[in-house]
C-alpha cells in the first residue's frame, strides 16, 4: 500500500533545486527532470525495442529509484559524482548511506521494491538503465540550452557544454538518439514535452512549492506505477497505467492548466474543451511523431478516467473488478483511467497539504484537501486497491 511516508519522501523532489549555482531564468527541480527523461526515455524505447526486448517495467522503477537516489544525493554535483564513481571502495559507501536514507520508505510500500533499490544501486548498467542514462542526458541539455541564454559568458559554460556533447556521443548507437538528431518534428516532441514545465500548478494562486504540470504529471506516473504493482498488475497494464499518468495531461501545452472549476462553470464547457484538445493534438502534436506513436499516446492522453481493455480487435470499457477477473493479461492491453485518475487527485491533495504547510492557507487548498480526502475515504477499497487507506493516514 502507498504510504504517507513513501509520498512526503518523494515529493521531496520538487523542492531540489537544480543549477543553483547558475542564474536562472525559472527554476529547474528535480521532480521536473525525471518527468522530462521519462518522457525522452518512452521515445528511445519505443524505438529500441523495434530491435530488442525492452523491460519496460524495470526502466520505469529504474527512474523511480534514480529520482529517489537523487533526493539523498542532492548537495552532490554530477561531476562530484562521476569522480566517486571511479573509486569503488567510496563509491560502495556512499550507496549503503543511499540505501539506509531511502530503503525504509520504499519498504514501507513494499519490502521486495527496498530490496530491488538495493540492486539498483549496485548492479552494472542494463539496457534500460542506458537508456534512462541517455534520455537524461538530453534532458539536461534541454535545461543547459536556457541556462546558457542566461550566462552567455558564465564561468564554465563552454566546459559544461562539451561535457555534455562527450556524454551525448556515447550513446548515439541508440536509434532513438539517432532519430531525435535528425529528425526536427522528434526535437520538437521533445521540447513541447519540456516545456509542461513552464506551466505552474495552481497558477490563480500563491503556492509553496510551485509545482509544475510536468513535475505533476511524473508524481502521478510514479503513484500509478505503484497502484498497479500493489495489483498483481500484468506488465502492459503497468506499462498502460504508468505512462498514461506520465502523457495525460500533455494536452495542456496546447491549452494551459485549466482548472476543474473554470471547467465545471459553464454546462458543455469540459466537453468543448476536451474536443479542442483532441483537435490541437491532432492537429501539433501527432505529425511530430512516427505513425507507430499515434495509437499509444491517443490512449494516454483520452483516459478520463475510464478503464479499457482490447477484446477481439476492439476496445471497450471495464471495471477494476473486471480487468482483475478476466483481463489482467498482455494480450488484453488493459488500461486503468481509473487508477491514473486517483494518482492524479492523491497528487492534488499532496499539492494543498504542502501548501498550507507552508503558510499558504488559501480556501482553494483548504477545500480541495478536504473534498479529496472525504471521496476516497468513502470510496474506500475498489477493485482490490485501497483508495481511502493513505487519507486515513492523513487526515
Amino acid at each position: 500500500m502507498i504510504t504517507k511516508d513513501f509520498v512526503f519522501n518523494f515529493f521531496q523532489a520538487a523542492y531540489i533545486q537544480r543549477w543553483n549555482d547558475k542564474l536562472r531564468p525559472i527554476e529547474f527541480t528535480e521532480l521536473d527532470k525525471h518527468a522530462h527523461t521519462l518522457f525522452i526515455a518512452y521515445v528511445l524505447g519505443r524505438f529500441e525495442e523495434r530491435k530488442k526486448k525492452i523491460s519496460w517495467n524495470v526502466l520505469i522503477e529504474e527512474s523511480l529509484f534514480s529520482c529517489l537516489e537523487k533526493i539523498v544525493l542532492t548537495d552532490i554535483k554530477s561531476p562530484v559524482l562521476y569522480a566517486i564513481r571511479t573509486r569503488p571502495d567510496q563509491y560502495l559507501r556512499l550507496m549503503d548511506f543511499v540505501s539506509k536514507e531511502v530503503s525504509p520508505f520504499l519498504a514501507s510500500v513494499d519490502s521486495s521494491l527496498a530490496n530491488r533499490f538495493g540492486q539498483h544501486l549496485t548492479e552494472d548498467a542494463t539496457q534500460e538503465k542506458r537508456l534512462l542514462s541517455a534520455a537524461s542526458i538530453l534532458a539536461s541539455i534541454w535545461e543547459f540550452d536556457i541556462i546558457e541564454r542566461a550566462n552567455p559568458h558564465g564561468f564554465e559554460m563552454s566546459q559544461i557544454r562539451e561535457a555534455l556533447l562527450r556524454r551525448v556521443h556515447e550513446y548515439e548507437d541508440l536509434q532513438g538518439i539517432q532519430e531525435i538528431q535528425k529528425e526536427k518534428g522528434l526535437q520538437g516532441f521533445v521540447d513541447l514535452c519540456g516545456q509542461l514545465r513552464f506551466q505552474a500548478r495552481w497558477a490563480h494562486v500563491h503556492r509553496i512549492p510551485k509545482t509544475s504540470v510536468l513535475g505533476h504529471c511524473y508524481f502521478v506516473a510514479m503513484i500509478s506505477y505503484l497502484y498497479s504493482l500493489s495489483l498483481g498488475a500484468c506488465g502492459k497494464r503497468i506499462y498502460n497505467n504508468t505512462f498514461g499518468g506520465l502523457f495525460h495531461d500533455l494536452p495542456e501545452v496546447l491549452t494551459r492548466d485549466i482548472i476543474a472549476p473554470v471547467k465545471r462553470s459553464s454546462e458543455g464547457l469540459r466537453e468543448l474543451i476536451i474536443e479542442y484538445e483532441k483537435e490541437q493534438m491532432a492537429k501539433i502534436v501527432y505529425p511530430l511523431l512516427p505513425s507507430f506513436f499515434h495509437d499509444e499516446i491517443h490512449l494516454f492522453t483520452e483516459l478520463d478516467a475510464e478503464n479499457s481493455v482490447q477484446e477481439k480487435g476492439q476496445r471497450h470499457i471495464a471495471s477494476l473488478d473486471e480487468i482483475n477477473r478476466r483481463y489482467n493479461t498482455d494480450e488484453h492491453d488493459p488500461c486503468d483511467g481509473e487508477i491514473v485518475k486517483a494518482a492524479d487527485e492523491l497528487s492534488a491533495y499532496i499539492e494543498s497539504i504542502e501548501a498550507i504547510k507552508n503558510g499558504c492557507v488559501s480556501e482553494k487548498f483548504i477545500e480541495a484537501k478536504t473534498m479529496i480526502a472525504e471521496k476516497y475515504i468513502v470510496k474506500g477499497i475498489v477493485g482490490g486497491i485501497d483508495f481511502g487507506g493513505i487519507y486515513k493516514e492523513m487526515v
